[in-house]
């Protein structure tokens, strides 16, 4: 069906990244802030994410272990960072 299904595999990490964000800035226009429709789903990003690198890693198809471990540990921290900014983002000022 898809002509390279090993790039869909490895781009899906940082696509769930860009749609983390994409989540957070739409969400923080429309609802107003830590509404659970905004906040839930978003929590899920992250995890989600950490689930595909080791997903990855054990796969074995797309990358080879040590590559896809080179990935998550450079693509981890930075979804981290991404994904507390989100948090925070959609949050605002409902807390203090």
């Amino acid at each position: 069906m898809f002509p390279y299904p090993e790039h869909y595999r490895i781009a899906l990490a940082p696509l769930l990244t860009g749609l983390m964000v994409v989540w957070a800035l739409l969400l923080d226009w429309l609802m107003p802030a830590a509404h659970p429709l905004a906040l839930y789903p978003l929590l899920a990003f992250f995890p989600l994410v950490s689930l595909l690198h080791i997903y990855l890693m054990f796969d074995g198809r797309a990358l080879k272990r040590l590559d896809a471990l080179f990935y998550a540990l450079v693509h981890i921290p930075l979804s981290f960072v991404v994904w507390t900014f989100c948090i925070s983002l959609v949050m605002g000022k409902a807390i203090g």
